[in-house]
C-alpha cells in the first residue's frame, strides 16, 4: 500500500471524527509501506555513527559552515536566474507556460526570503556574542 492510498483510507474512515489515534494509525501504515532500504538511503548518517554529518561540518575550522552557506547562496542565485529565464521566455513568446514562470518566481522569492532570514539570525547571534561580557 502506498502512502497516498493509506492516507485516503484513513481520511475516509474518520471523516467526521479526527483523533490523535487515527493520525498515529495513518503514520504507522505509511511508515510500514516505505521499504527499509529507502529509509536507510535517506539518512546519510547511518546508525553506525550518528554524528557523522555533524563532524563533517564541524571539522576544518569553519570550512564546512562556509561551504554550506556558499552552497545555499548559490542555490538562491540559481533559482533567481531560472526565474529570470522563465519570465524572459514568457515575455518573448517562447514555449514557457505562465504557471511555470509563476512557480519559478515564487520559488526564487521564498528562497531569497529564507536567505535574508538566515542572515538576520546570524547577525543577531553575532551581536549577542559581542554584547557578552568576558
Amino acid at each position: 500500500m502506498d502512502p497516498i492510498s493509506a492516507l485516503k483510507m484513513v481520511a475516509t474512515q474518520s471523516m467526521g471524527s479526527f483523533s490523535p489515534a487515527s493520525a498515529q494509525n495513518a503514520a504507522a501504515s505509511v511508515a510500514k509501506s516505505i521499504p527499509q532500504a529507502e529509509l536507510q538511503q535517506l539518512n546519510p548518517a547511518n546508525s553506525d555513527n550518528p554524528l557523522q554529518g555533524a563532524s563533517a561540518i564541524s571539522s576544518g575550522s569553519g570550512a564546512g559552515f562556509e561551504n554550506m552557506l556558499g552552497g545555499f547562496v548559490n542555490d538562491v542565485a540559481q533559482k533567481q536566474a531560472a526565474a529570470g529565464t522563465a519570465v524572459t521566455g514568457l515575455l518573448s513568446g517562447k514555449n514557457v507556460s505562465l504557471h511555470q514562470a509563476m512557480i519559478s518566481m515564487e520559488e526564487a522569492n521564498v528562497s531569497f526570503q529564507m536567505m535574508v532570514e538566515v542572515r538576520n539570525r546570524l547577525l543577531d547571534g553575532y551581536q549577542e556574542l559581542m554584547r557578552m561580557q568576558v
